[in-house]
């Protein structure tokens, strides 16, 4: 008889290594301390903005009577209408007129401009016209407020929601053009070809090609332009000298003035004032998002 086969030696070695596997405890990498920092830095914004809440509902004499960061046993909406009674909606309106008359001109502006840099090739005069908006990053507002003060003058635009929008424009459009030209040189050359074949016209190609595909982009300038122009706060000092030209960063420092004791009358206003501007995020969030992350997986 001939000598005995071993028998299956193949499948001892599976086995050993489903053992040392089982063996293999997961090792968990817990960064204690970066959560720590969270949880410090969570406090340290959600403190202040739940004594603002709190103390809009508090009466004057309840704010000095009682504990600052404990709720109103009774509260009061007599903040709020002492807000609505001091011309407050003229304000909001005004804002709102400027920050649409500007944010709404500045992305379209800047849109096409970054379509025509991208995709008119290596001419000169474009060159120097993204030159020239790269140039604008490097001024700032406040080095250029006497000239844009004069310049407003000579247009017989001061004292006008206007002589806002104008300036506005000015300073939002060179930050637009950066952001939008790099998502729309991101788009690929085929569809841009494809599109040329079909007979499609630059225009066409503007507004069914690189605007669907740099939406989220759009929607992120629109939003991060609206924020600055809504907080802005030297150009209507400067530019606006009647009660009734006031945005809501100028009326909410003239309030601060008129109503320096009153607290909770001053904390109501700030509330009104940043009610918008988390409308405006709770509508484009998701838009804002899904921009600001293809910007940094760039």
């Amino acid at each position: 008889m001939g000598t005995p086969v071993a028998t299956r030696p193949r499948e001892s070695a599976p086995r050993q290594h489903r053992r040392r596997r089982s063996n293999v405890r997961p090792t968990s990498n817990k960064n204690w301390l970066g959560g720590a920092a969270g949880w410090i830095w969570l406090l340290i914004v959600v403190v202040p903005i739940y004594w603002i809440v709190i103390t809009s509902f508090k009466s004057q004499s309840n704010y000095y009577a009682t504990n600052p960061l404990v709720p109103p046993t009774e509260p009061t909406l007599a903040n709020y209408i002492m807000v609505i009674e001091s011309d407050f909606p003229l304000y909001f309106v005004n804002s709102i007129i400027v920050t649409l008359g500007a944010v709404v001109p500045a992305v379209a502006i800047s849109f096409m401009a970054a379509f025509a840099i991208v995709r008119g090739g290596r001419g000169r005069f474009l060159k120097s016209v993204n030159s020239l908006f790269l140039m604008g990053l490097a001024i700032p507002l406040q080095a250029t407020i006497i000239p844009v003060y004069l310049i407003i003058i000579r247009l017989n635009l001061y004292d006008s929601l206007l002589g806002m929008i104008l300036p506005s424009i000015a300073f939002a459009i060179p930050l637009s053009v950066l952001v939008l030209s790099n998502f729309i040189r991101d788009i690929p050359k085929e569809l841009f070809e494809s599109m040329r074949l079909d007979g499609a016209t630059e225009w066409g190609t503007l507004w069914r090609l690189a605007f669907p595909l740099t939406r989220p982009a759009v929607v992120t300038v629109a939003i991060y332009n609206g924020l600055t122009i809504w907080n802005g706060f030297l150009l209507p000092l400067i530019l606006t000298q009647s009660p009734d030209k006031r945005t809501l960063p100028l009326a909410l420092a003239a309030f601060q003035g008129q109503y320096s004791v009153n607290v909770p009358a001053v904390l109501a206003s700030v509330l009104l004032t940043t009610l918008p501007i988390l409308v405006m995020y709770m509508v484009g969030r998701r838009q804002l998002l899904s921009g600001l992350t293809a910007g940094f997986g760039k």
